[in-house]
């Protein structure tokens, strides 16, 4: 049933989404007995697993830091050719990060250094030198977007389940979020990072998110083929295990509505255009994002809107200084705990109405004088 859910054609980012991430979250808290990540060498392929399956792999501090040591590593290994990366258990490739552990009583500067260390390694996947497959099976979300998306090959399944949620906890897209999303055919990115919309499988590979589809029922196949491959052979092993697509974008009926509505100026813009529609579609569109942040939407609005003319690096960089700002704010924290924490979905955003969210706000969080300090891991 709740992979039926997934099908839903709508845009609405519902409550639902959120109280998964709650389970999520507040598991990823408890340890589990076995590495949370774990490390495999076979022939030319350095395979990496996140091992927490029962957290549906959420990531926290030391497995970002684990990931990042062997990446380095086997970037100079002249024996390893190709890098893959898997979720254990079968329900989820990474459902995010441990937000929780990162916003409960814990120092700004705290939250903050965990953003730039992950920020970090997204962008050393995004440029590394050797193949990196990412079979993106099951629940892909947040930082689990960051550690695939950025990679040279992503694979994804019939039963995918993509999504960016940040808006809803009062944060923004962020892991490369915002280069990856103002790349993809506009303005599909501005839409999919102010609703948090899902997306299964097929869709991915619509709209090029997923470099490949395959069948769930291939994947032990197409796993052994990757460990047999090398950086000669993977393009071909990955295609030869390719599922033709039989399905159409599950979007294209709003296409229009989409494209007229999110390429607005500016978020009370696109709300504006989406009650002209006067449509059952765009209806639970500003029904959704009107749960959101005031403070998040416009400042996706701005992130999205800047990166369309920035660089890969500049955009990780635009990214953690906005993540300073609001978290700064509390904003982010007040969402956490609204929704993931005390679960009362009722969070007390300050400012409460876009109306009051002003420009001179918004402007501090690009404000390159008070940029947060990040450069690319040196290795």
């Amino acid at each position: 049933n709740e992979y039926k859910s997934y099908l839903s054609m709508t845009a609405r980012f519902s409550l639902r989404s959120v109280r998964t991430a709650s389970r999520i979250f507040t598991r990823s808290m408890s340890s589990e007995s076995s590495a949370e990540v774990n490390f495999k060498v076979s022939g030319k392929v350095g395979t990496i697993t996140l091992n927490k399956p029962k957290a549906l792999n959420a990531i926290n501090l030391s497995m970002v830091n684990s990931i990042t040591r062997n990446l380095v590593d086997w970037k100079y290994d002249k024996n390893i050719e190709v890098v893959c990366i898997e979720g254990s258990g079968g329900k989820a490739f990474c459902a995010g990060g441990d937000v929780v552990s990162i916003t409960k009583n814990v120092p700004v500067d705290v939250t903050v250094d965990f953003f730039r260390t992950e920020f970090q390694m997204n962008h050393l996947i995004g440029t590394y030198t050797k193949p990196y497959v990412a079979l993106i099976h099951g629940i892909v979300m947040g930082g689990g977007v960051g550690l695939s998306v950025h990679g040279k090959y992503r694979v994804a399944t019939e039963k995918s389940l993509y999504a960016m949620p940040e808006t809803a906890i009062g944060y923004f897209p962020d892991v490369g979020g915002s280069y990856f999303l103002s790349r993809l055919p506009w303005p599909f990115g501005m839409f999919l990072g102010l609703t948090g919309q899902r997306l299964k499988g097929p869709d991915l590979k619509h709209l090029k998110i997923a470099t490949h589809y395959t069948h769930s029922d291939n994947l032990s196949k197409l796993r052994t083929a990757i460990e047999e491959s090398n950086s000669g052979t993977i393009e071909t092993v990955l295609r030869d295990h390719e599922t033709p697509i039989e399905t159409e974008f599950t979007l294209e009926p709003y296409r229009a509505i989409i494209e007229r509505c999110f390429s607005g100026s500016s978020v009370d813009d696109i709300i504006s255009k989406l009650r002209e529609e006067n449509t059952e579609f765009a209806d639970k569109i500003i029904t959704s994002l009107l749960r959101m942040s005031p403070r998040s939407l416009k400042v996706t609005h701005e992130l999205l809107t800047r990166a369309r003319e920035l660089s890969y690096e500049e955009c990780f960089r635009m990214e953690l200084n906005a993540a300073h700002e609001i978290v700064r704010s509390g904003e982010f924290t007040e969402g956490v705990r609204a929704l993931l924490i005390d679960k009362d979905n009722t969070p007390l955003w300050k400012p409460a109405t876009l109306n009051e969210v002003t420009r001179d706000m918004i402007s501090k969080y690009f404000d390159k004088e008070n940029t947060t300090p990040w450069v690319p891991l040196q290795h």
